[in-house]
């Protein structure tokens, strides 16, 4: 009989415990949630709760859909007054932190706290940052999917096939495939693409968001056969950026333009041209001279996409295209330019170079080349610096003789 006491109190007791872990959970209550996105500058998410204690704290955690080495996830503080019955809200300001591509995703969810130390996580949400300016159809194929609003499905149909077509090139040529789907934003004017972005540059065409495979490119109807290039184009530089992707990949900037230049098929007439000039004039730069950046002027950039083209088509016509992903990888592991062409092809970008030139009939590179030591700095700025140094001259001079001259008195 005590035995069967015993049991009955601890039952009761267990209950009793039960009961109040399901009361404290349930003393607070959401009562509504929402977003609003705001494209391109904000998205401001509400809520509204209750609680039988006051409600002390209030936290938004969120997370965007995107490429990432490890998961990251933001808390903030939300806006509210405490109380048993409260509003709050959180506005992320994209002006203050850069923009977001559109159709991104963001998941969010509430943490809210009250005075007698209950706690609740609500459940996950999910809010489209989409740009509702304009009615887009959308159009896929197996790894891409395109959005436009203005031209007609067979306007979207040749994008999508100038995009497959170059994902092709690019798994013949150097054996790298697409790792996750990739989307196009296609907007009808340059002016519309502008608006979609957060402090654009007025010259921007097209921008690419690597990290959540959404690429935003201003295209024409009439403008067609530029637009298809354009795709490709991009698609080769999101293509090696998702087979590269690490915290210590560097690529030389003419191995990833020259991927991205190939990914478009041959090189357009005007780049050949300007090319086979610099061939003929023996004015190229060096492979070494174009591995960190390209001259701003527009002449000179040209030039080093076109040389960027012939250097790649070199090494994947000379060498094993597999070559070409073994590079990459050696590149993902955190190699300098001349090492990772060394472990791969067993010389580095001068030994390249002189290769290069000599597929192109020419002999060793002329010193210095174009775009380096002094002859990159504009005769106009030589001259200012020889006059002011000059004059720098002239007053020490001026000066000593001065301060001697009343030494002497």
């Amino acid at each position: 009989m005590r035995r069967l006491c015993l049991f009955l109190i601890a039952v009761f007791a267990f209950v009793i415990a039960f009961s109040s872990v399901g009361l404290a959970q349930d003393e607070i209550t959401l009562i509504s949630s929402s977003a609003v996105a705001q494209f391109p500058v904000a998205i401001t998410f509400n809520m509204e709760a209750e609680a039988a204690t006051e409600i002390t704290d209030i936290d938004l955690k969120y997370r965007v859909e995107r490429s990432s080495l490890v998961p990251v996830s933001c808390r903030v503080d939300a806006d509210f007054t405490p109380g048993r019955r409260v509003s709050a809200s959180w506005t992320w300001n994209m002006l203050e932190t850069g923009g977001l591509p559109p159709g991104t995703e963001v998941e969010y969810r509430w943490l809210i706290e009250d005075a007698a130390g209950h706690q609740i996580e609500t459940p996950a949400a999910t809010v489209r940052f989409d740009d509702l300016r304009y009615d887009w159809h959308s159009l896929a194929s197996d790894q891409v999917t395109l959005f436009w609003y203005q031209g007609d499905q067979s306007f979207a149909q040749e994008l999508i096939d100038a995009a497959d077509e170059a994902l092709g090139r690019l798994a013949n040529d150097i054996g790298v495939s697409l790792e996750q789907p990739a989307k196009f934003y296609i907007y009808a004017s340059q002016g519309d693409l502008l608006g979609a972005l957060v402090y654009p540059q007025e010259w921007t065409g097209g921008i690419a968001f690597p990290d959540y495979g959404t690429i935003a490119i201003g295209i024409s109807p009439s403008n067609l056969e530029w637009g298809k290039r354009a795709i490709a184009h991009e698609l080769g530089h999101l293509v090696v950026y998702q087979a590269t992707l690490s915290p210590y990949a560097d690529l030389p900037a003419w191995l990833g333009e020259g991927l991205a230049m190939d990914a478009e098929g041959e090189l357009r007439s005007d780049l050949q041209e300007r090319l086979d000039r610099a061939i003929a004039g023996d004015t190229l730069f060096s492979v070494r001279s174009i591995a960190s950046s390209f001259p701003a002027d527009r002449e000179g950039a040209e030039l080093c996409y076109a040389e960027s083209y012939s250097v790649v088509r070199f090494l994947i016509d000379n060498y094993c295209p597999c070559k070409i992903p073994q590079l990459l990888n050696v590149f993902k592991e955190g190699s300098t330019y001349d090492n990772a062409l060394l472990a791969v092809y067993g010389l580095d970008m001068d030994g390249l170079n002189n290769l290069w030139r000599e597929s192109l009939g020419l002999g060793p590179q002329p010193t210095p080349t174009p775009g380096e030591g002094v002859s990159a700095i504009p005769s106009s700025y030589i001259a200012l610096i020889v006059v002011v140094a000059l004059l720098a001259v002239l007053f020490i001079y001026l000066s000593l003789r001065s301060l001697r001259r009343g030494q002497r008195v």
